[in-house]
């Protein structure tokens, strides 16, 4: 049984603040909070507002919500850590992205964002979601690892309007990438089926950053935190952390 509740790892002055995708939970994000807490990292994994619950939730859930749920868990990191860096899965991503362009964070780590939403549909869904109220998902994952799916928990159906929110939330990110000045660590899976293939390079090439970079995953899907590649992911993303934490 997995917990869906948000975690923390008391560890030493550095943080790291963890969060999750749209319509996951905690545990995809748990097992690389572990693993950072054993490094000796002090962890919080947040649970995002309507996340971890029932779907209904969701129907009342804004993007404003969700960057609230984000700014709370980099608040109670920020008083009692020295310095503190932020990792997000998916459109956890985007919300580490919003973070680093208006908060004094050490450093972002974002894995598998996406940089814009493709689905068609997204264009007429402020007159489709006055019809149709739910998605609801073929339950199939891109993962490469046949037992990644037992590690994470996700609705199977999801609001039309929570969509709306999630492409506001995008636009947001977008629009102030020039604004993130501290380095950032892009991680994509090159199986990755759920967001656009370009995204890394395009959300890279817009960042205001000087100290960037991609790393590419060969055997990942979309949720690399606990697909095939979960431990190098983990480590490389502490490596970057270790790297700027001696630079300090």
């Amino acid at each position: 049984m997995l917990d869906l509740n948000p975690f923390f790892f008391t560890g030493g002055p550095v943080g790291c603040l963890l969060i999750h995708g749209g319509t996951g939970s905690p545990p995809e994000m748990r097992p690389m909070g572990e693993y950072l807490a054993a490094k000796g990292l002090t962890v919080l994994g947040v649970r995002l507002a309507g996340h971890g619950t029932i779907p209904e939730d969701l129907l009342r859930t804004s993007w404003q919500d969700l960057v609230a749920s984000a700014e709370e868990g980099l608040y109670r990191l920020q008083g009692s850590c020295e310095r503190v860096f932020v990792a997000g899965l998916s459109m956890g991503g985007l919300l580490a992205l919003y973070l680093a362009a208006r908060y004094p964070i050490a450093g972002a780590i974002v894995m598998a964002a996406p940089a814009y939403l493709s689905d068609w549909r997204l264009r007429w869904l402020p007159i489709i979601k006055h019809f149709v109220k739910w998605y609801h998902s073929s339950g199939e994952v891109d993962l490469t690892d046949p037992e990644a799916g037992e590690r994470i928990f996700f609705y199977r159906r999801v609001p039309l309007v929570f969509g709306e929110q999630v492409n506001r939330l995008l636009q947001e990110v977008r629009s102030n990438l020039g604004q993130v000045k501290v380095p950032v660590l892009i991680m994509q899976g090159r199986r990755d089926r759920t967001i656009p293939a370009d995204s890394a390079q395009i959300l890279f090439d817009s960042l205001g950053s000087d100290d960037k970079e991609i790393v590419w995953w060969p055997n990942s899907g979309h949720a690399i935190t606990v697909d095939s590649e979960r431990e190098a992911v983990w480590a490389r993303a502490y490596d970057f952390i270790a790297a700027r934490m001696a630079n300090s």
